[in-house]
């Protein structure tokens, strides 16, 4: 993924912070990875090879290399996911390879999304993530980018608003009954939003079953009237959404966000499309803070 001329380039940084007073020794023991004779042996091999707690618990064979990444990531603060979490899709992976190249892409992007934010003294960080067509990797991008919001300690909301081809529930392995759908018509309220403890401050409102006229919803004051609500309550919202060539649903989700990010994947997006999009967000008002070309 490859930032584009209006998105500026700069460095990442991070506010999760080390808890000095939790150790991980005593983090593996509250998990039932070590007992008291375990931290004995540990320490000793420790303090006679000079290695860190880990190094020398991994050494001696007593626990496992995703048990000290887990571990460090609860000492840190660091969300973090492992293989095999209840069924979670392997493409968060910022949550599960957050030293991966692409997770750092992904951080970078945040970074500058967070520094554009700053510079328009944004009180209101909510963001559309919006592309021309199908399989241009909306879904992927803002999945991560909810996950990396959360990292930071941020109160986190996606909202999924493709209410045509829903994608976040099969990522997060989420139940799809409820959802945008049923809040929009008035048959369920902010209830239906799913905190995810286990990511963070992370939470998720899926789209909820596929109604007859989803742009007459999105286009509704319901939309407008959620989103107000939901402000108070979160740092930052992300909308996924549906192809923008194909449906007006995406203009009308960007109308309400009040800035877009358009987004074209290598080989796939014709440069014809992307620029229609973002004229056409231009043209209704909308702020477009940045173009990004997915390169995965």
């Amino acid at each position: 993924m490859k930032a584009q001329e209006n998105v500026l380039p700069i460095e990442g940084s991070s506010r999760v912070i080390a808890r000095q007073e939790r150790r991980i020794g005593g983090i593996l023991a509250e998990r039932g990875k070590l007992g008291a004779s375990d931290i004995e042996r540990v320490l000793e091999l420790q303090q006679g090879k000079g290695l860190r707690f880990g190094e020398a618990a991994l050494r001696a064979g007593l626990i496992t290399e995703d048990d000290l990444r887990s571990a460090l990531a609860k000492q840190f603060d660091f969300p973090q996911l492992l293989p095999g979490n209840d069924g979670v899709s392997t493409e968060l992976v910022v949550a599960y390879e957050p030293s991966h190249p692409r997770a750092e892409e992904l951080r970078a992007l945040r970074t500058q999304l967070l520094f554009r934010w700053s510079s328009t003294e944004a009180s209101q960080r909510v963001l559309a993530i919006v592309s021309p067509g199908p399989g241009e990797g909306r879904s992927y991008v803002v999945a991560n980018l909810a996950v990396l919001f959360s990292q930071l300690g941020e109160r986190t909301l996606l909202i999924d608003a493709d209410l045509r081809a829903p994608r976040q529930h099969r990522i997060f392995n989420l139940p799809n009954r409820i959802g945008l759908s049923a809040v929009l018509s008035d048959r369920a309220d902010r209830g239906a939003v799913i905190p995810l403890p286990n990511i963070g401050t992370l939470s998720i409102l899926p789209a909820g079953a596929p109604p007859p006229n989803p742009q007459e919803l999105l286009s509704r004051h319901a939309l407008g009237i959620l989103l107000e609500g939901l402000r108070a309550e979160f740092d930052v919202i992300l909308f996924d959404t549906p192809p923008a060539r194909h449906y007006a649903d995406a203009q009308s989700v960007a109308f309400r966000a009040g800035s877009v990010m358009v987004l074209a994947r290598k080989d796939h997006t014709r440069l014809a499309d992307a620029a229609g999009v973002i004229r056409e967000l231009g043209d209704t008002g909308i702020r477009v803070i940045g173009t990004v070309l997915n390169r995965f």
